[in-house]
């Protein structure tokens, strides 16, 4: 191959250089905007009222432990971003591979901490056990305990539920029946236990930050696999560019 030849090689390789190049470099911005997002999101659900009250006083506190991973990754991965940004433009070799490490380690860090705030926020997840054992002590203390019969008063009338599990535990414990279990309108008893209706309510209160995080990780892949395309894309032009 004529030094020509090889000029019109490098001169290919080159505009493809400059594709991914601006498609790493757009993706860099998305993920800043999407990173901003998750931990504006991450910092409202563990200090918003009406999320941390119920944590407190059922004693789920775990639920706080995969806001806390996301919040670190998602720290890193905004950091990392100048890093990435300036590995692109320099195109160097090592910083590009560094990149790739990187992203690969923070998708893990990332998908950890939502797989850990979906187990402790999801309908039937870890916490649902934790809320029933609560639950069922809290009615149990309530007749003689003033500070157990007030949470668990709050609780069935803010959330709109009955017992752990229904009416039914009340029943099994030989305990009045408390207005609160009844919908202050139709007058009908709630047929939800509480555990069902906080972990749906904090499920709900989770979803979108679990989405983001989730189209986050998927992102870093695809971050990879295009720093991985751009350093053979150098590699080559390099070769040919000589």
């Amino acid at each position: 191959m004529g030094m020509e030849d090889n000029t019109k090689v490098a001169e290919k390789v080159d505009k493809r250089i400059r594709i991914i190049r601006g498609i790493l470099l757009c993706m860099n911005a998305i993920t800043w905007f999407i990173c901003i997002a998750v931990i504006a999101l991450c910092f409202w659900l563990r200090f918003d009222d009406s999320v941390q009250q119920w944590v407190d006083r059922l004693e789920i506190q775990s639920f706080y432990i995969g806001l806390y991973i996301l919040i670190i990754s998602s720290t890193i991965l905004f950091i990392t971003g100048f890093i990435s940004c300036f590995a692109t433009i320099s195109e160097s070799i090592v910083l590009l591979l560094a990149n790739i490490v990187v992203q690969v380690l923070l998708f893990i860090l990332g998908l950890a901490g939502a797989m850990v705030l979906m187990e402790n926020s999801a309908y039937q997840s870890a916490i649902h056990p934790v809320i029933q054992t609560v639950m069922l002590r809290l009615i149990q203390l309530a007749p003689t305990y003033d500070r157990a019969a007030y949470s668990l008063s709050l609780l069935q009338e803010d959330i709109g539920c009955c017992g752990a599990n229904g009416v039914d535990d009340y029943f099994n414990m030989r305990r009045a029946v408390p207005s609160e279990c009844r919908d202050p309108i139709t007058g009908n008893v709630y047929y939800y236990g509480c555990a069902d209706e906080l972990t749906w309510f904090l499920e709900q209160r989770s979803s979108w930050l679990i989405g983001l995080v989730i189209a986050l990780c998927c992102k870093k892949v695809l971050n990879a696999v295009l720093t991985a395309i751009l350093i053979q894309l150098v590699q080559k032009y390099n070769k040919y560019s000589v």
